[in-house]
């Protein structure tokens, strides 16, 4: 991914991102018509949250990286003459209210129910000084290993450092117009204790929630009674009392001058909250924009606690970042499921618009996935094979490393060698791993009735009568033709190119069910001429004898 100082402004770009209806543009626009009629600051400040309670999951990356391609646009709207900054804010200093199901020894962390994350220790060998340490570790080694520019900010730190000091002596200050906002978007057993304060108890470590007995704001300081009973009073400042994390918003958006903040749809209903509060203690509230949920492949909201749904490192296993990139720019206001089976497609449809950007225009390019993903500058890949190809041809081949690939590919395509394009060779070693972990175990091969073995025959005959070389066009036509004479496969509602009726999709079902025991399969005709012509008719010939489905 470009670093942000690599971008490379034209006259034509300019134009084009002026009238452009990509969504990071709509949004960047947001903060340009922010300072209409007055001068940008210094630094506009872009922030993405980070709550680490538990594992990061792709959910969280996407949040950085849908705010990173907004950042792109804005800078681009302004001829890159305004500096911005990227802040990824973990909330560390929450309190663990519930241990993860996906942590190694639960019993190990029940002590530390309430305390701070980074006091919890690291549940995953004690390598970290504590869980929250951790969890902000694998979140930043993501971020650094896709090439974000950012700058990493932790609660725990600013609480601590003072950073925020003085707009906590604000919120003692306008302790009652914040309790006016919080109070009615409460149940009355919740009004009767709520404080948008949350001490941490001296004595035992533990985040409390409890109801304030004083709050001074000439001494800015707050007083409750602690677990044992004892009637404690401690300043707010130095890290030794926390916001509740509706406040904890508006408080640090205030704090630290946020100007964009994208959050997902389940704080949508709480925007008008962080808005206000933020207000209350003196900032303005950022630009919003709010993006749709990922599911899991039943539906159900993933979760960090629950490890449900994909991790970042389980999709990088079996595909390329830069397809992770272009799920989180397409469709952001659209809920998607996000597990296994979205990966090969999201391959494909990378390498498509990137093919696509080379020929297209400017204002074209800039409505293209890839110019967001690659901050404007994607890079030239040849792609002769699709991924979809490669794991058929996996499937078909029995093939258990990327070389046996290579074979067919370099007979298929002279002069295509892992050295001359390594981007497909990086492909073939995804496409071994995915179909080893994911598609072999689910392979249920189906032997053919015997109207299906008729055609099967006829496709075995009509290839063979194929002249050498035949490309994926002959190929296709050629199973086109058997198929249009079997009545089964005929489709009246579509019509061939020399007229009678079209073929019915049963047909080439019917070929993957039974020759590669999968549901769905490329082209048929790319798929042959990849594997090879004789070794098709081979597929072809173990199948009518039996040895596939057995």
């Amino acid at each position: 991914m470009s670093r942000p100082d690599q971008i490379e402004l034209s006259p034509e770009i300019l134009a084009a991102a002026a009238d452009s209806k990509a969504w990071p543009f709509e949004e960047a626009r947001k903060i340009v018509q922010r300072y209409k009629g007055r001068d940008f600051p210094e630094t506009v400040l872009f922030e993405s949250g980070y709550g680490p309670s538990g594992l990061p999951h792709i959910g969280t990356f996407g949040e950085v990286a849908r705010t990173t391609m907004v950042r792109h646009a804005f800078r681009v709207l302004t001829g890159d003459k305004v500096k911005t900054r990227l802040l990824c804010f973990s909330d560390d200093m929450d309190g663990m209210r519930k241990i993860p199901d996906n942590v190694p020894d639960r019993a190990a962390l029940e002590p530390y129910l309430h305390m701070p994350l980074t006091v919890v220790p690291d549940p995953f060998g004690g390598k970290y000084e504590s869980f929250g340490h951790h969890n902000n570790a694998m979140l930043r080694r993501f971020l650094d290993t896709f090439g974000f520019d950012y700058e990493f900010a932790s609660a725990t730190d600013y609480y601590k450092s003072g950073r925020f000091d003085a707009v906590l002596l604000k919120a003692v200050e306008k302790y009652d117009a914040i309790m006016k906002v919080m109070l009615p978007t409460l149940g009355p057993e919740r009004q009767a204790t709520y404080s948008p304060f949350l001490p941490i108890s001296p004595k035992s470590g533990r985040v409390l929630y409890v109801p304030m007995k004083r709050v001074d704001a000439k001494a800015g300081t707050i007083t409750f009674d602690d677990e044992d009973g004892t009637e404690t009073t401690l300043p707010v400042t130095g890290g030794r009392v926390k916001l509740q994390w509706k406040p904890d918003f508006g408080m640090r958006w205030a704090a630290l001058g946020v100007d964009f903040e994208m959050f997902g749809k389940d704080h949508q209903t709480n925007a008008a909250i962080y808005d206000r509060i933020c207000e209350i203690l003196g900032g303005r509230a950022p630009e919003h924009f709010v993006y749709e949920l990922f599911l899991d492949e039943h539906g159900q909201k993933i979760s960090k606690s629950k490890g449900n749904g994909l991790t970042i490192d389980e999709w990088l296993t079996y595909a390329p970042t830069e397809s992770l990139g272009l799920y989180m720019y397409q469709r952001p206001r659209q809920a998607k499921k996000l597990y296994f089976d979205v990966i090969p497609k999201a391959v494909d449809e990378y390498y498509s618009f990137l093919s696509a950007y080379q020929r297209q225009d400017w204002k074209e390019r800039l409505g293209n996935p890839v110019w967001h993903m690659h901050n404007g500058n994607p890079p030239k890949v040849d792609l002769p094979v699709s991924f979809a190809l490669l794991l058929n041809l996996v499937s078909a081949s029995n093939a258990h490393d990327r070389s046996v690939l290579w074979g067919f590919i370099s007979r298929h395509a002279p002069g295509v060698t892992p050295q001359t394009h390594p981007e497909l060779d990086r492909l073939a070693g995804y496409a071994v791993r995915y179909f080893d972990d994911f598609v072999k175990p689910t392979k249920v091969y189906r032997a053919p009735d015997e109207a299906e073995r008729d055609a099967l025959e006829k496709l075995a005959e009509a290839l063979g009568q194929l002249p050498a070389g035949a490309d994926s066009e002959a190929i296709q036509n050629a199973a086109l033709n058997v198929a249009r004479r079997i009545e089964r496969y005929q489709d009246h509602s579509k019509q061939a190119p020399e007229g009678g009726p079209g073929v019915s999709v049963a047909f080439f079902q019917m070929i993957y069910q039974v020759l590669i025991g999968q549901e769905r399969g490329p082209r048929f005709g790319s798929f042959a001429a990849l594997y090879g012509v004789e070794n098709t008719r081979g597929l072809i010939a173990k199948a009518l004898a039996g040895k596939l489905a057995a």
